[in-house]
């Protein structure tokens, strides 16, 4: 999935011949605090919430020379991971996505990503999650995936998540199956350290310890 192909028709962007009274109708009405001017096709950049309140009179134009735009936005083709990664660093309440030309395409907002990793990690398909704790030099998804399928299981979709100070990955992975014992046995018979996991157990136990990593994990 590419940026372009997460483009939200619905936000019309602004003109520089629109007022700052229309910039802030937009802004509440997708209840976002970015977003996107254009000028003929061409993107202009992005006006924030915050800085237009500080502005006397909102009957002012766009254009008129006083208004500050961010020159933030996504490229058409690059990868919804990279998208991610925009937002999650300029903390974007709406994403601008230009062609090769600087023409603006549409916007992208938190809840079109959110639907897309939604679907993409399987949320709405019932089943089991596992975290698993391995070393970058050990991770084999055939090997996960083996362990899984001989427990009559399959994997619906995997995540990493890697830190920069550690060579370690958490490997998060959603499985077919609610009742997870078996193949939570088998990691620990191949050696494999499990971080947390979430799915339905036997005993009560089981149960308890099952809650407490689900908390110990949502505190990381």
């Amino acid at each position: 999935m590419i940026a372009k192909q997460l483009i939200n028709e619905d936000v019309l962007p602004l003109l520089l011949t629109d007022s700052v009274e229309e910039a802030l109708k937009r802004m509440d009405e997708y209840k976002v605090w970015h977003y996107p001017v254009v000028d003929g096709g061409a993107f202009v950049g992005v006006v924030i919430e915050k800085e237009l309140f500080s502005l006397v009179g909102f009957n002012r134009k766009l254009e008129s020379g006083l208004i500050h735009f961010e020159d933030f936005y996504a490229e058409e083709n690059i990868t919804v991971y990279d998208v991610l990664n925009i937002v999650v660093k300029r903390k974007l309440s709406l994403t601008p996505v230009l062609d090769n030309d600087n023409h603006y395409l549409g916007s992208i907002l938190p809840t079109d990503l959110l639907l897309f990793f939604s679907q993409s990690l399987s949320v709405y398909n019932p089943g089991g999650v596992i975290i698993l704790l391995v070393s970058e030099n050990d991770y084999s998804l055939t090997e996960i995936a083996n362990i899984v399928e001989s427990n009559n299981a399959k994997i619906l979709s995997v995540f990493l998540e890697s830190h920069p100070d550690s060579t370690q990955l958490k490997v998060i992975i959603k499985v077919s199956v609610l009742n997870i014992g078996a193949i939570l046995k088998t990691f620990d018979r191949f050696g494999y350290l499990v971080d947390a996991s979430f799915g339905q157990d036997i005993s009560q136990e089981d149960l308890k310890e099952n809650y407490d990593s689900l908390m110990n994990y949502l505190k990381l």
